[in-house]
Parts: structure tokens; sequence; C-alpha cells
């Protein structure tokens, strides 16, 4: 069973499944639906296209090179069936999909670093910016605070005045 990509969006294309496109030139297409059959004949790059494979890996959203990228290959060599070869071919695609889930979290993780690094930049920019904003209900709560602090060391010294006055 031979599972084929998607020329627009990069998904898997299943046997039956999908839209066939073959130009002049022999060249073939395969679609996954219709939008993206669509996409394709208004001649646009799916590298521009936010819902993409292509976006994402241009874009840096996605690990664009890895050596586990090489097992994926189509490889045209026919192949005699042999029940060990297939049983050890599961386990080293079990294996390669494990690394890779790693490194693809792994990958999150550090831009996700970046993006909060950049996140905080920018909210200590806005808070430059509109510290005029800020400040007076700042200084409001200090008064606020001091008033309090001022209030309760006079009741400090009430209780204690009337103490020394009761003894």
């Amino acid at each position: 069973m031979r599972l084929e990509k998607c020329y627009i969006c990069s998904s898997t294309v299943y046997p039956g499944h999908g839209i066939q496109f073959i130009r002049n030139d022999a060249k073939v297409f395969r679609f996954c639906r219709s939008k993206c059959r669509k996409t394709f004949h208004m001649k646009r790059n799916p590298r521009y296209l936010k819902w993409t494979k292509a976006y994402r890996k241009s874009h840096g959203k996605e690990m664009a090179v890895d050596s586990t990228f090489e097992f994926e290959r189509k490889r045209q060599r026919i192949e005699r069936y042999d029940r060990e070869l297939v049983g050890k071919t599961i386990q080293a695609i079990q294996k390669v999909d494990a690394v890779r889930t790693k490194r693809e979290k792994e990958y999150y993780k550090n831009r996700m670093k970046q993006a909060k690094k950049q996140s905080q930049k920018t909210a200590v920019r806005e808070l430059e910016k509109g510290i005029s904003l800020i400040e007076p209900d700042i200084l409001r709560v200090n008064q606020a605070v001091k008033a309090k602090d001022a209030v309760q060391q006079s009741v400090a010294m009430l209780d204690e005045d009337r103490q020394a006055n009761d003894s």
C-alpha cells in the first residue's frame, strides 16, 4: 500500500482518496482534498499559506533539518518479503519515531524559551510606554498603605495609654 503526500499541505493521501492532477508535461500532483486542489489551481505558494507544513517549516515553527527525516523518503526498490526483515523494520520505525518525537519536543521547548523572552521584552516596553497611566495608582496605593500604618500605630499607642492608665 503506497501512501502519497499532498502537494500543498503535505498530509497523507491514502489509496483511493484524494484527487490527482496530471500536467501536460506528465508531472503528477496529488491533493488530499478540494481545498488543496483549488489552492493549487489558484497558483498559490504553499510556503505562504499558514495552514501548510511548508509554511510551518519555512517559518521555523517545525524542525526542517533532522537525520530522522531520511527514513521517511520514498524507496523505489522492491524487496522480497521476509518475516524477520519486516519485524526488524517495524522495530526500527518505532525507535526512529521515538527519537523524532523527543527531538520535536526539545525543539518546541527551545522555541518557546525565545518566545517567552520576547514576550517579556514587549511587556516591559509596554509598561515603560504607559507608566504615566500606572504611576498615580501606585502613589495612591502607597499613600493608603502609609495611612493604614499610621492608623495602626495610633491605635497601638492608645491601647498602651489605656493599659498604663488602668494599672
